[in-house]
């Protein structure tokens, strides 16, 4: 058997740990005492057996820009000093988007399995290669305002939820009320039962009466994914969040029954990008490219003409330069950045395939809103900053 490429990302750039977040959810369920499958992965995480566990998921919160806030934040503070030397971070996987990190999260699996390989993906419902459709996977919407694809066809995998519960063990979802029964929910995450929990006191509530009986709770927040989207992880507005989280972790672990372990990780960290290119408005990179799906940290660039790949990527090489890493798509699934990619996920990765570095970004805005043009805080792509997570354990 012929060894994968090895891919070298160039400097500022990193691939995924092997302490990765697709292993969070089989190693509590260890825990629990289910027997997972063989193929699913570890996080290393260091848990007592229970009947009971919660597991945070905090969008956004990324290792680094969680150490660099942290005085926001005393109990979590607290979590990360208890890890010494060994610090307490794990990795996310490309890309570092919720879609991805959640669909990863919830079967155990990568993005090339699951098929969630982006915030949006190229439909193939809608055109072929020559179309123009987008698959919104945190909307589940399509662009041609049609309805998104069946979610359990489109992400046929089991969950950890629905393994835990064909083995009797109870689990509970606490999110707001929105994401409940949502194309993204079903696909990634289903299997558990449903709390609505629209402010972080509800959430806490939701979690302490789920855990009255034995079982798992996850407790998903987006809040401070939210703000940094809009104001950046910098901000005055992100440092607030990050505080009344922590008031909310603090509260929770009070009340958990004794003996309950709690894991909170989350699903990418984030940059505040300063420089931005739009590809409607620079002949470089517009021509031959029939449409750009992903994000504007993680780009799959769909061409007109497949065959002329090499062409094409040299010249946004040429063009974005150190700003990032631009990768013929074949390549990258050669050298498994998606993990192993089931055929039927194949038309899903660009012809391109661009990591952004540092501070820059790419947008398109012939397929992108108007707001999602101006957003401050991004991620996606492969810097530290936006890889790294945090993997904190403890129990009440």
């Amino acid at each position: 058997m012929t060894a994968a490429p090895v891919l070298t990302p160039p400097e500022g750039l990193v691939l995924p740990s092997t302490r990765h977040l697709r292993g969070v959810l089989p190693d509590v369920a260890r825990a629990l005492g289910l027997e997972t499958p063989g193929h699913l992965p570890t996080a290393g995480l260091d848990l007592p057996r229970s009947d009971r566990a919660v597991v945070v998921l905090v969008d956004g919160l990324g290792a680094r820009q969680l150490a660099a806030r942290a005085g926001h934040a005393p109990t979590l503070r607290g979590l990360l000093q208890a890890g010494g030397a060994a610090a307490p971070v794990g990795s996310a996987g490309y890309p570092t988007t919720t879609a991805a990190s959640l669909a990863s999260f919830g079967t155990g699996l990568t993005a090339g399995e699951t098929g969630l390989l982006g915030y949006s993906v190229r439909d193939p419902r809608q055109g072929g290669r020559g179309g123009t459709g987008l698959l919104n996977l945190v909307q589940w919407s399509a662009s041609n305002g049609g309805p998104g694809p069946d979610p359990l066809l489109w992400q046929p995998h089991p969950t950890l939820f629905e393994l835990l519960g064909e083995a009797g063990i109870a689990t509970t979802s606490v999110g707001r009320a929105r994401f409940a029964g949502s194309g993204l929910t079903q696909a990634a995450l289903r299997g558990s039962r449903f709390a609505a929990a629209d402010t972080l006191d509800a959430a806490v509530g939701a979690t302490v009466a789920a855990l009255r009986q034995p079982g798992l709770v996850y407790l998903y927040w987006g809040g401070l994914d939210q703000i940094g989207h809009h104001h950046g992880w910098g901000s005055a507005e992100w440092g607030d969040e990050l505080s009344a989280l922590d008031a909310a972790l603090t509260s929770l672990l009070r009340r958990l029954p004794a003996g309950t372990p709690l894991v909170l990780t989350a699903d990418h960290g984030m940059v505040d990008v300063t420089d931005r290119i739009n590809v409607a408005a620079d002949p470089a990179l517009r021509e031959g490219v029939a449409l750009v799906a992903g994000e504007p940290r993680a780009l799959h660039v769909h061409l007109d003409d497949a065959d002329a790949v090499d062409v094409v990527a040299a010249r946004w090489a040429d063009r974005l330069g150190d700003a990032a890493w631009v990768l013929p798509g074949a390549q990258a699934v050669g050298a498994g950045l998606f993990g192993e990619l089931e055929p039927r996920n194949e038309g899903l990765v660009g012809d391109l395939v661009v990591a952004m570095r540092g501070t820059h970004a790419v947008q398109d805005s012939r397929t992108q809103s108007a707001a999602s043009l101006t957003l401050v805080g991004m991620h996606g792509s492969l810097t530290p900053d936006e890889v790294e997570i945090p993997l904190l354990v403890t129990t009440a």
